[in-house]
């Protein structure tokens, strides 16, 4: 392998952020070339390893030299050995490759069919019982995939979404967005809460301009719930004086409880003290629950089936 120094300009330590992406799109191939000729010190020997021809191997060594400004190896007829220089970038190479190699069982072992991982987002309102469900539903068929599981508000789980955190999630209404594809699951009933010692709560049905009068306790802006809440309340002809709002359904119910306002929530997992929930007769109070995910965005197989299975069980997601 002869050893020529190069005429074109070499990339400086002061390189700006487009220089030092471009010394990394051309350093990259070349790494492994780099550690297999340090490993065996001879050319010849690499190349056969590592299923290249010589020649390939030796100009890409020269490049590799040429690009970083400095001698990688010392010369010896057919062998070579490090220069001080080259130990030390054959440390990091080494660490780079290990790296690499790592992330690469990582994303094979999510895509696995069997084995593989779903990045999962859901309603809080969907924590206790719904999602467990389903995911033991699931399982059945699929026993070893594998779940990331993010609770969250629906425009939080959008945002990881867009930024590639999640996989699916279910949502509360269906964004209607282009980036994005929603389909409806299910629907679910809304109640307004009341403390258990308010007037209302002798009654099993109301009108939610009947409350029109009353405080409310709500999600904060954002919240999917929230939206809704506002929206059936202008349906019903007023707008809700909001005393306090949260961001979880069962902190609101507790404060139902302590008499500090009434609320419009979906049903609880468990019965709550010290409230009593009464169905809404006009407006016609739900949420439509679906599951969203990125167009376009390829699918693994486990996404794939856990996005099928999702698909099958529109009107019958929730627990009766």
């Amino acid at each position: 392998m002869v050893h020529q120094h190069s005429s074109r300009p070499r990339l400086s330590p002061s390189s700006d952020t487009e220089d030092m992406a471009e010394m990394s799109r051309v350093l990259a191939p070349r790494l492994a070339y780099f550690a297999g000729v340090a490993r065996t010190e001879h050319v010849t020997r690499a190349a056969q390893e590592l299923q290249v021809p010589q020649s390939t191997l030796s100009r890409a060594m020269v490049r590799l030299e040429q690009d970083l400004g400095v001698d990688l190896f010392a010369r010896h007829g057919r062998t070579v050995s490090l220069t001080p220089v080259g130990r030390t970038f054959l440390a990091h190479v080494e660490r780079a490759l290990a790296e690499i190699e790592r992330a690469a069982e990582e994303v094979r072992a999510d895509a696995d069919p069997t084995t593989g991982k779903v990045a999962f987002g859901f309603l809080h309102t969907m924590g206790a019982e719904t999602v467990p469900a389903l995911i033991q539903a699931f399982r059945a068929d699929h026993p070893r995939v594998r779940f990331s599981l993010v609770q969250n508000y629906g425009e939080a789980m959008l945002e990881k979404l867009r930024a590639g955190e999640l996989d699916l999630c279910l949502t509360s209404p269906v964004p209607d967005a282009p980036d994005l594809v929603g389909r409806r699951l299910d629907e679910q009933k809304l109640r307004l809460v009341v403390p258990a010692d308010h007037p209302l709560a002798s009654r099993r049905r109301i009108r939610l301009a009947e409350a029109a009068d009353e405080t409310f306790v709500t999600l904060e802006p954002g919240y999917g719930m929230r939206r809704i809440t506002d929206d059936l309340c202008k349906e019903a002809g007023f707008k809700p004086r909001i005393a306090f709002e949260g961001e979880e359904a069962e902190t609101l119910r507790g404060l139902v409880a302590a008499g500090l306002g009434v609320a419009l929530l979906p049903p609880p997992a468990f019965p709550r003290p010290g409230v009593v929930e009464l169905t809404v007769t006009a407006p016609r109070a739900v949420r439509e629950i679906g599951v969203t995910w990125l167009d376009g965005h390829p699918d693994t197989p486990p996404v794939a089936a856990f996005k099928k299975f999702l698909l099958a069980r529109r009107g019958s997601l929730l627990p009766v």
